[in-house]
């Protein structure tokens, strides 16, 4: 499994939350199991004191896109650093897959679940997922929606750092708005100029 990957898992945890909306998905130990996918093994360890825990984490992972949002690059490296520090990986050597005839594994890198408890595990591997993205593709790739009040996470991975939005749907939920605002910018100043150009009472009179 690539490690890129697993920057994945930071954008499904933050996204739990919407603040604007004052929405949190992440309310019983069914949510935080949802989380790993198809990684059942990881996900049963968790229990109802991984709400809590994953509620934590899921702010300080916010914090660092809001900070690679903002274009402090230094604190969202800080921010990451942190929980890199406190959730260290274990990294193993993985051959599930069959990569010739002769049967020969192909090998490569794997972050293996932290055996502790839920949060350590998911967190772990979020965090480095997460560092191993914004390393190898810059901080300014680590965004949060522009279509208010959503504000979701997303991992911009378009050629030319053009995304804006986490979805389609926000894109053309923020078109349409530009759109509209556009169309009343301009009936308004259409409104403007024939109040302009008609005469005053007074002329007319004469």
């Amino acid at each position: 499994m690539e490690l890129a990957y697993y920057s994945d898992y930071a954008v499904r945890l933050v996204n739990t939350e919407e603040p604007a909306r004052n929405k949190d998905a992440l309310t019983s130990v069914e949510a935080v199991r949802e989380l790993f996918g198809a990684n059942q093994q990881a996900a049963r360890r968790a229990t109802d004191a991984d709400v809590t825990r994953f509620r934590s984490v899921r702010g300080r992972l916010r914090a660092v896109f809001e900070a690679a949002d903002g274009g402090d690059e230094t604190l969202a490296v800080d921010l990451l650093n942190s929980l890199l520090l406190e959730f260290p990986v274990s990294p193993q050597i993985s051959g599930h897959d069959v990569r010739d005839e002769d049967g020969r594994p192909d090998w490569h890198m794997h972050l293996a679940d932290h055996p502790s408890n839920a949060t350590a595990g998911y967190t772990a591997i979020a965090a480095m997922g997460l560092a191993f993205h914004l390393t190898s593709h810059g901080v300014d790739r680590l965004g949060l929606c522009e279509a208010a009040p959503c504000r979701n996470a997303y991992l911009d991975t378009s050629t030319n750092r053009s995304r804006r939005y986490c979805s389609d749907r926000c894109a053309t939920r923020a078109n349409v708005a530009a759109y509209r605002a556009r169309k009343r910018a301009e009936a308004d100043r259409t409104g403007r100029t024939a109040e302009t150009a008609q005469p005053s009472s007074s002329v007319a009179d004469r």
